[in-house]
């Protein structure tokens, strides 16, 4: 079953005190173009979601964001024990100074020495993200399945519209057969007929050359290779549209091919309905085109 290249696939998630959203989407490429925009302050996360991508996708422009935010919590307070050491040094020696000159201190209060600055202090942490990184890894696969999941979901719209071009490919082609086929007749009797003429209004020209020259014209006006090669390429746009890998690069080379037969087609038909059906044919190929352009 054929995939589209486009999709799109959302998540959120959260691990404390970390909060995050993903955002997948990607549009039609020749290749597999990967852009990922996530934070690199978290070590192994980017090579661990190209390795994911690349493995699950193999064509398309896609675009990977991913935004993480952290909850502000209030972080504990933690005593300086050197700067408390040294507020009580100098306390001892403000008080033996006040002693020394006859001069009474009121007494200190533990709460006026917290107050001083630098006794008490936020406590720090030196965040691991380890945890993290394997926590949206593994939320990842997740969202990338998803995301996969959607591109099936169009492949099998695309797959229904493509097979009905591919029928409607067939039915030209037999109905190009047909007409040429009704056409045989007459284009044998018409060289007859232009053979006669020229052989009565030409005086030493040898007949069996005349006859080739002929010949020649009735084989260019042959579309019967070209029908073959229409009813070839119809059985094999059909097989790839069995194939389970990625076949819209196939696809693509293959719509080149359609649509060189039809414009052999219409360059050989020396009919109005002939010419009719080619260009019918060129319209279909074109739209036909237009959708394989969408495939994987």
């Amino acid at each position: 079953m054929i995939k589209s290249m486009t999709g799109f696939a959302s998540a959120k998630g959260a691990l404390a005190p970390f909060n995050w959203g993903w955002e997948l989407r990607a549009v039609n490429a020749k290749g597999l173009d990967l852009r990922l925009r996530v934070p690199d302050w978290i070590p192994g996360l980017e090579a661990g979601l190209r390795a994911q991508l690349g493995g699950a996708l193999q064509r398309g422009s896609v675009t990977l964001s991913l935004r993480v935010t952290r909850e502000e919590t209030g972080a504990d307070l933690v005593l300086n024990r050197a700067t408390l050491k040294a507020v009580l040094g100098a306390l001892a020696q403000v008080e033996g100074a006040a002693q020394a000159h006859g001069v009474a201190l009121a007494p200190s209060r533990g709460s006026d020495l917290l107050a001083l600055r630098g006794v008490l202090e936020a406590g720090t942490s030196d965040d691991d993200t380890t945890g993290l990184a394997r926590t949206l890894l593994a939320e990842a696969q997740d969202l990338i399945a998803a995301f996969v999941a959607m591109r099936a979901d169009e492949g099998r719209a695309l797959d229904a519209i493509l097979r009905g071009q591919i029928d409607r490919i067939a039915a030209l082609a037999d109905e190009a057969a047909a007409l040429a086929k009704a056409r045989k007749d007459d284009m044998a009797a018409s060289l007859a007929a232009n053979l006669a003429r020229v052989m009565d209004n030409t005086d030493g020209a040898d007949p069996q050359r005349v006859a080739q020259e002929l010949a020649m014209i009735a084989v260019k006006a042959d579309i019967t290779e070209e029908i073959d090669r229409l009813r070839a390429h119809v059985t094999a746009a059909r097989a790839l549209l069995e194939d389970e890998g990625a076949v819209g690069r196939k696809l693509d080379f293959l719509m080149q091919e359609f649509n060189r037969e039809a414009n052999t087609l219409c360059s050989k038909s020396q009919s109005t309905a002939l010419t009719a059906v080619g260009l019918s044919l060129k319209a279909a190929i074109d739209q036909m085109r237009e959708q394989v352009q969408n495939v994987e």
